[in-house]
């Protein structure tokens, strides 16, 4: 084949491809339909996980608004509105420090990367951090706050530390905020929902980050970008997303929805990819959280229930079911090995 040969096949091939391409990807709600059907065509069902209980975290007296897992993949903290936070031993199930609050109308809560700090904020509209005691430092009277960060005009519905001295926290008043943790000051404010926003989730050091919002929309954003504006904008829910959280690669991210769906997003195409809704599930979603690989979206519901989604193809391929109230919170651990909800009946369950 002559080299003038080689380049028209090169160029039919391209074409053929691309043309593959635009038929997958179709109409805008409709991607994840090629997906679907493509995987079911054999006619197999969608494989099954098997998930099961291993531990039950018991020691909250009020609802259990959120959770963090630690780095380590061991220690979690929890946000009930008894107020208090409580870092557990999640293999254990004992209580490693039990920290009183001055306002129990907690919303969230975080871990450091390094272990080291704690966070949470809520109605009170300020972002408190802690230092964890070390050795036998643990008398709660002992606990002050680290920093208190006071900007936000509205209730903090959300914080995420990027490292010891640096966190992000979104707010009720339609803003996010970088700050210092040291010098306690803002580094720069994002404003651009016309929303109250409900949830963030970072990747990476260099702080790219992600925030749903009661708009009905996720807007991605980049703090070495100094603007108020968005990177991209992500439409396509029809009511207040409640969660949002990056896949592990970066490249995508999911959300979780009062409109009884969750969705996943591709970063770099700026496009919906697939969509997780039952017609028999009629209730909002409060929190999503990927597996290690990426391969299942959980997301935690107001019926009481956990739901794992398969991204391929859209399926629900398990149901947790063990709490006796909304589930409020979840969140997987960093090693991929353990999943946690908490829920407004006062109780964090762990499961593998």
């Amino acid at each position: 084949m002559s080299v003038k040969d080689a380049i028209e096949q090169c160029r039919r091939d391209i074409e053929n491809l691309r043309q593959r391409v635009a038929d997958l990807r179709g109409d805008f709600d409709a991607i994840p339909q090629p997906l679907s059907n493509a995987a079911n065509k054999s006619g197999s069902a969608p494989a099954k996980i098997d998930m099961k209980m291993r531990r039950m975290l018991k020691g909250h007296f009020g609802k259990i608004y959120a959770m963090h897992w630690a780095e380590d993949s061991r220690h979690l903290v929890s946000a009930s509105q008894d107020g208090k936070l409580i870092i557990w031993n999640a293999f254990t199930t004992n209580k490693v420090h039990a920290i009183p609050l001055r306002s129990s109308w907690v919303m969230t809560c975080a871990y450091s990367p390094s272990g080291s700090f704690v966070a949470c904020g809520g109605l009170d509209n300020i972002c408190s951090v802690y230092k964890l005691p070390v050795g036998a430092q643990r008398d709660p009277q002992q606990q002050k706050t680290h920093a208190e960060l006071a900007h936000h005009e509205g209730y903090l519905s959300c914080c995420r530390f990027i490292s010891d001295a640096e966190i992000i926290t979104s707010s009720g008043d339609g803003s996010c905020i970088l700050w210092d943790i040291n010098t306690k000051n803002v580094k720069h404010q994002f404003v651009d929902h016309t929303g109250d926003v409900m949830s963030v989730s970072i990747h990476g050091p260099t702080g790219q980050f992600v925030s749903g919002s009661c708009d009905a929309t996720a807007k991605l954003w980049d703090p070495r970008v100094h603007r108020n504006a968005c990177v991209k904008t992500f439409p396509g829910h029809e009511s207040d997303i409640n969660s949002v959280q990056f896949f592990p690669d970066g490249n995508a991210f999911g959300t979780g929805s009062d409109d009884s769906s969750c969705r996943l997003f591709d970063i770099r195409s700026y496009n919906q990819v697939q969509k997780f809704a039952d017609g028999k599930i009629l209730c909002g979603i409060t929190s999503v959280a990927f597996s290690a690989s990426g391969k299942v979206l959980f997301g935690g519901y107001d019926d009481y229930n956990c739901y794992a989604w398969d991204t391929l193809t859209g399926s629900n391929i398990s149901t947790l079911v063990g709490h006796e109230n909304r589930v409020s919170c979840l969140g997987v651990a960093k090693d991929g090995k353990a999943l946690c909800t908490g829920s407004w009946d006062t109780l964090l369950k762990v499961w593998a």
